[in-house]
C-alpha cells in the first residue's frame, strides 16, 4: 500500500477507521468521508498523520451526488488521485419486521448503501479507468454476510441492500475488467462495532461457529488484501470474513 492514496467512505469509526488507520500504517495517504462525526474522523486523522504519510478528511453524505463529486475532488486537490476506493460508508435502523417499515426508512437506507455506493464507484471508475487517462486501480466493496443470511426480524432492508451491492461487485468488475480496475467485495459477519444495537452482539456471537464476533481490524486485514497488489489476479471475489458462518 506504500505511497497509494486510499479513498474510505464512512471512515471516522468501526471498520472504515480499522482500515484508515491500518493503511496509514503500511504507507498510504488517506483520505476519509464520514457523516458528521468531526470528533471520531479528527482521532482517525491523527492516528493516520501519526504513520508519517497524508490524511484529510471531509464531511459528506454518500447519497448526495454533490457531496460525493465534493469528495472526489477534495481527495484529488489535497493527497492526490484515488488508487483505492473503499466502498465502507452504509446505514442502518432499529432492528424491526418488514411489515413495521416506513417509506422514509426505506428510502435512506437504500440512497445511502445502494444510490451511494453507485455514485461512488461511478467517480473511481472515471478517474481509474485507463481510456480516460488512468492508471487503474482497486474498488472494494463492503457487502456483508446479511446479504446470504437475509437478517430476518431484524433488517431485512439492509440485507437487501448487501445483496444489491454484491451484485454490483459482480457486474462492474466484468466491465471494467479491461479498464486496469480490480472490483472486489468484503461480506464481514457480525463485528464488534458501535453500530449494533443493544445486547446483539452477545445474542448473535454463539450462533457463529467461531463463537464470537469479528474486530474491526480483522475486516480491514482482509479489506486492504483486496486493495494491494497481493491480489493483482482477484475481481469480482465476494470474501466471507464471517468467523465460518
Amino acid at each position: 500500500m506504500e505511497n497509494k492514496t486510499i479513498l474510505i467512505t464512512g471512515g471516522s469509526r468501526g471498520i472504515g477507521a480499522a482500515t484508515a488507520i491500518l493503511a496509514a500504517e503500511r504507507g498510504a495517504n488517506v483520505f476519509i468521508n464520514y457523516r458528521s462525526n468531526h470528533e471520531a474522523a479528527t482521532k482517525v486523522l491523527e492516528s493516520c498523520r501519526t504513520a508519517g504519510v497524508k490524511a484529510e478528511a471531509l464531511a459528506g453524505n454518500v447519497g448526495m451526488e454533490d457531496d460525493v463529486l465534493a469528495m472526489f475532488e477534495a481527495c484529488s486537490n489535497k493527497i492526490g488521485t484515488p488508487d483505492v476506493l473503499v466502498n465502507n460508508a452504509g446505514i442502518l435502523h432499529k432492528l424491526d419486521r418488514v411489515e413495521n417499515y416506513s417509506a422514509e426508512r426505506l428510502h435512506e437506507v437504500v440512497t445511502v448503501n445502494i444510490v451511494g455506493a453507485f455514485l461512488c464507484a461511478r467517480e473511481a471508475v472515471r478517474v481509474m479507468s485507463k481510456s480516460r487517462g488512468g492508471s487503474g486501480g482497486s474498488i472494494v466493496n463492503v457487502s456483508s454476510a446479511a446479504a446470504y443470511l437475509g437478517s430476518p426480524n431484524e433488517y431485512v432492508d439492509y440485507a437487501a441492500t448487501k445483496g444489491a451491492i454484491d451484485t454490483m461487485t459482480t457486474g462492474l468488475a466484468i466491465e471494467v475488467a479491461t479498464e486496469g480496475i480490480r472490483v472486489n467485495a468484503v461480506r464481514p459477519g457480525i463485528t464488534d462495532t458501535d453500530i449494533h444495537e443493544g445486547d446483539r452482539l452477545e445474542r448473535v456471537s454463539p450462533k457463529i461457529p467461531m463463537q464470537r464476533a469479528g474486530t474491526p481490524t480483522e475486516i480491514a486485514e482482509t479489506i486492504l488484501f483486496l486493495a494491494s497488489d497481493a491480489s493483482s489476479y482477484v475481481s469480482g471475489a465476494h470474501l466471507n470474513v464471517s468467523g465460518g458462518r
